[in-house]
């Protein structure tokens, strides 16, 4: 339908995060950054976008979540973890000093749960765009993972038995840029000739939701 789309995707996470002992946790894996792609049509058989595939799964949202500000209405699957939501109809209802003073105004990440959780959905999800298309693991050229985590992406190499050669990593030199993260990654590696055309490259993504994602791209 378009001959040119320019596709960007950026994160500022610095404005948003705790920066103090208390908030180590979360602080020490983000960063921010910043990237671009843009997508063509083609009528060659053998390049381009070969499927996508998209999930989410709602019931462990508050694993990996910003409550506040937002309007999260104080409504919890489980145990309320923030008492001090405002009931006020609009004003403090979306951000109070008790918000503050507690820390809650802050992302929360239960570390462990998040990444049991992607150490099953990146390897799901990345079969399914290969078995789609009739294609095995070692077929696949490079994968570009969400810098999620290095664990969950050595995790997720062994358990598909990717050479190291198969798989780029770059969260060690930038921390997590969430939704910036895979334009970058693809971008470095491309930069760096380990893309080349006709290559089977996948990129795969695992976020707050929980949703997780990948495309198959013939390059």
């Amino acid at each position: 339908m378009y001959k040119n789309i320019l596709i960007v995707a950026s994160e500022k996470h610095s404005f948003g995060l705790d920066f103090s002992t208390r908030g180590r946790n979360i602080s020490v894996i983000f960063g921010d950054g910043a990237g671009a792609v843009v997508l063509q049509p083609t009528e060659d058989d053998n390049r381009g976008v070969l499927s996508t595939h998209l999930h989410c799964d709602g019931n462990n949202a508050e694993i990996l979540a910003m409550y506040n500000p937002g309007t999260h209405a104080n409504y919890w699957v489980g145990e309320n973890k923030l008492a001090d939501f405002d009931e006020a109809e609009i004003g403090e209802m979306f951000m109070s000093h008790a918000m503050i003073d507690n820390a809650q105004n802050f992302p929360n990440m239960d570390g462990p749960a998040v990444f049991k959780v992607a150490v099953e959905k990146f390897p799901e999800v990345i079969m399914e765009a290969l078995d789609t298309n009739n294609y095995k693991t070692s077929d696949l050229k490079i994968l570009i993972p969400h810098q999620a985590n290095l664990r969950i992406s050595q995790f997720v190499q062994k358990k598909l038995r990717l050479s190291d050669d198969q798989v780029y990593n770059n969260i060690q030199k930038y921390g997590n840029t969430t939704a910036a993260s895979i334009p970058i990654a693809l971008c470095e590696a491309y930069e760096m000739g380990k893309i080349k055309e006709g290559d089977l490259v996948c990129l795969a993504a695992f976020g707050s939701g929980f949703t997780w994602g990948s495309a198959l791209l013939k390059w």
